[in-house]
């Protein structure tokens, strides 16, 4: 049985004339934060994605795909994006840019050192009477690229305690070493020792 696009309306399945036309299918991530985005995004009510649930390659932009080996795969944390087929209540409506200093500065990139991956669309109007509702599926998307940001910064920490650990002992094995040898005093070891505990 041919597998079908999970995307409401698409009519793409695996075929060998879908192959042909350069269709490529591709699974719901296995990272829950970034599953969550995509099932999001389908935009169906009750919708859960099985381990064999696809995707056709007609929902992302041509620059979500790797194409460098034999098999086309979508980049790292890549969130569909081209959805025709919805309905136009369901469908996402561009949001003027707005033209302050501050908005522009904040879409500049900025210098820091752990990426940040934008939403390749511009948030859509919230549904509510009011225009400073906030988008609930919106805010769940950003939440998740937080919490990963999250996650990336305490491995980070991590990683770092553990080599100021490691260079610590280093030192003390060094100034034992010099002790033993003669060449420092117990005194001006103490010293050494409290001094690096202080930093």
């Amino acid at each position: 049985m041919p597998v079908s696009c999970a995307a409401f309306g698409c009519k793409n399945r695996r075929t060998s004339l879908s192959k042909h036309r350069g269709i490529t299918f591709h699974q719901f991530p296995k990272d829950p934060g970034l599953r969550k985005a995509w099932i999001l995004v389908v935009r169906r009510r009750d919708f859960k994605p099985s381990n064999k649930t696809v995707l056709c390659s007609s929902h992302f932009h041509d620059k979500d795909f790797d194409r460098t080996g034999q098999t086309v795969r979508l980049r790292e944390r890549v969130i569909p994006s081209i959805f025709e087929s919805l309905p136009d209540h369901l469908k996402k409506v561009p949001v003027k840019p707005r033209s302050t200093r501050t908005s522009r500065r904040a879409g500049e990139p900025s210098n820091d050192p752990v990426p940040v991956s934008k939403s390749p669309d511009p948030p859509k109007p919230s549904v509510s009477d009011h225009h400073y509702a906030l988008d609930p599926d919106q805010i769940k998307i950003k939440l998740s690229e937080a919490q990963a940001r999250v996650e990336h910064l305490e491995r980070q920490l991590r990683n770092a305690k553990d080599r100021e650990r490691r260079q610590k002992q280093a030192v003390k094995s060094l100034l034992d070493e010099l002790k033993n040898t003669g060449v420092i005093s117990d005194e001006f070891q103490l010293k050494l020792i409290e001094d690096s505990d202080d930093s």
